[in-house]
């Protein structure tokens, strides 16, 4: 398994977790979505998970960018 990877997996639960708190807060506090929440928040779950591995994917080399850039300026 490569370092893109395995950084992705680390990242994932963090981005899970935003993705599902961003999609949440809309659906409680919209009234006309709130009384679809037995629906609409099993959704939100799904959609979380589903998008949060791409994205994890896309975020790393990113990170690993700043993180060499920050190396090199250092030695």
């Amino acid at each position: 398994m490569d370092t893109r990877t395995r950084l992705s997996w680390l990242i994932f639960g963090m981005t899970n977790a935003v993705l599902f708190g961003m999609g949440l807060v809309p659906v409680l506090t919209i009234k006309p979505w709130s009384e679809h929440a037995a629906i609409l928040i099993p959704l939100v779950v799904l959609a979380s998970f589903v998008l949060a591995f791409p994205i994890a994917w896309w975020l790393v080399p990113w990170m690993r960018a700043r993180y060499e850039r920050r190396r090199s300026l250092m030695q």
